[in-house]
């Protein structure tokens, strides 16, 4: 995918520091809902989104396991469903 069909966000963190992200993936999983991120150092990051439309918030996943757990079954469910191009 080119980056000029990718949406793409500034996330500042807690020292101040804005880093641009595209967004990979918005995906729901067991009432949640969570995005894959990707920087320009190619370091993908998983995230929590939390809020209602118009007044979310990402939120950072620091517990390593449950981490593993969402992206193992978000890989699975990709591979269950490849994308298809047109």
């Amino acid at each position: 995918m080119e980056d000029n069909e990718r949406d793409f966000i500034t996330i500042e963190d807690e020292n101040g520091q804005e880093r641009e992200f595209a967004v990979e993936a918005l995906f729901e999983m067991e009432d949640d809902y969570y995005t894959l991120l990707s920087s320009s150092d190619g370091e993908p990051i998983l995230m929590k989104i939390k809020g209602e439309e118009g007044n979310q918030e990402l939120i950072g996943i620091s517990d390593p396991n449950e981490r593993d757990n969402i992206l193992s079954a978000y890989e699975i469910a990709v591979e269950a469903n490849p994308a298809k191009i047109t």
